[in-house]
C-alpha cells in the first residue's frame, strides 16, 4: 500500500522550530516528487514546498523561503520539513503528497492524516 505519513508537528512559541517528518512507505521517493502543504481554518490549503524525486530541486512559497528547508533522506524513505522563525501565521495542518513533479498540480493518491502545527505565546 503506498502511504505517506506524516509526523513533528505540535504547538512552539513564535520564533521555535519544528522538524516535520513525510514517511513514505509502499514506493520509493527515489521517483516522485514530494510536496508538503498547509491548511489554516477558514483558508484553502496552500503548496509551502516541494523537493524533486532527484532532491536536487526545492521551491518554496514565498511566504516560507528563507525560514522553512526541505530534505529528504533516501536511505529512509524519508522528507523532512524544518521550520524556523515560526510566526503565527504558520499554523495550519500540514500534510505531504506525492507528485510526478514539482511543477505538477496533480496529486497522486489520497491525502494523509497531516500533522497539526500551532505558533502560540
Amino acid at each position: 500500500q503506498l502511504q505517506l505519513v506524516e509526523s513533528g508537528g505540535g504547538l512552539v512559541q513564535p520564533g521555535g522550530s519544528l522538524r516535520l517528518s513525510c514517511a513514505a512507505s509502499g514506493f520509493t521517493l527515489d521517483y516522485y516528487a514530494i510536496g508538503w502543504f498547509r491548511q489554516a481554518p477558514g483558508k484553502e490549503r496552500e503548496g509551502v514546498s516541494c523537493i524533486s524525486a532527484s532532491g536536487g530541486s526545492t521551491n518554496y512559497a514565498d511566504s516560507v523561503k528563507g525560514r522553512f528547508t526541505i530534505s529528504v533522506d533516501n536511505a529512509k524513505n524519508t522528507v523532512y520539513l524544518q521550520m524556523n522563525s515560526l510566526k503565527h501565521e504558520d499554523t495550519a495542518v500540514y500534510s505531504c503528497a506525492r507528485k510526478m513533479a514539482c511543477g505538477s498540480s496533480v496529486i497522486l493518491g489520497s491525502w494523509g492524516q497531516g500533522t497539526q502545527v500551532t505558533v502560540s505565546m
